[in-house]
């Protein structure tokens, strides 16, 4: 059995649910940890190299739990993978205010204080890897999901900068900005073919989670700070995002591409 114990936030779903399957698979000891416990019931049942946990990762208290439950099973947390996100197309003009909570406490605010709580875990026992889901919408701008863009930039300038007041401390952060993946978020995008035509502009084939979640195993073996995928979208986000001029020079044409996807994908 590992002597470790690998937690993952959004686990129900979408990569976080191919992500868990795999390690455990592989044997790893899991605590895995959902805002809909059914979801995780649904997938997987509770023995001794896996627990689940129902709660909101807005929440300090979740996570203190989490720290709790690994402390009884006497399993220091080695790796924390915040999977956990939301989406909610909208132009600016018109989302509810409400979303914009909806986003950055999922989003942005669970991923912090998973890495603020868990981190200084891993500070005090001197080893450990946190990896962040971003986006590549973390990398360049996407208007019609300006929250969800804005989410997942705070979140990349985040673990960016706790990178490197860890390091020293032997401790990794990691942020993965992943393209267009097949879960449960790209089929809700598909409704809001206006708003996110943008979004579906680039990619040829859209990830699987099981491609995400290689690139997460390997990841594990050789941490690095800031990982896009593909990495060829990544550079691309990269320059739109440094050069946003030179971005909407493209812009009319990115849109034709984008629906004539949607409309493929449909």
């Amino acid at each position: 059995m590992n002597p470790h114990l690998i937690l993952i936030s959004g686990a129900g779903s979408g990569i976080g649910l191919h992500l868990a399957k795999t390690l455990l698979q592989n044997g790893h000891e899991l605590l895995l940890l959902d805002l809909n416990k059914n979801l995780l019931r649904q997938n997987f049942q509770e023995s001794q190299t896996l627990r689940i946990l129902e709660g909101d990762v807005s929440k300090p208290e979740t996570w203190f739990v989490a720290v709790e439950i690994a402390k009884e099973l006497g399993r220091p947390i080695s790796h924390l993978f915040n999977c956990a996100g939301v989406i909610r197309p909208g132009f600016v003009s018109d989302f509810d205010l409400s979303d914009i909570d909806f986003h950055l406490d999922i989003n942005t605010k669970g991923s912090i204080l998973g890495t603020k709580i868990i981190g200084a875990e891993m500070k005090n026992q001197e080893f450990g890897h946190i990896i962040n889901i971003s986006s590549l919408a973390g990398l360049a701008p996407v208007s019609g999901m300006s929250l969800y863009s804005a989410s997942k930039f705070a979140i990349r300038g985040f673990s960016l900068a706790a990178a490197a007041e860890f390091r020293k401390f032997g401790v990794d952060i990691s942020v993965v900005c992943p393209d267009l993946v097949a879960t449960p978020m790209l089929d809700l995008q598909l409704d809001y073919p206006e708003e996110t035509k943008l979004t579906f502009s680039g990619p040829k084939k859209v990830l699987q989670p099981e491609d995400v979640t290689r690139i997460l195993l390997k990841l594990m073996e050789k941490p690095r700070p800031l990982v896009c995928i593909p990495e060829s979208r990544g550079l691309l986000a990269k320059i739109a995002g440094t050069w946003p001029l030179i971005a909407e020079i493209f812009r009319a044409g990115l849109e034709r591409k984008g629906e004539k996807a949607i409309q493929k994908l449909k």
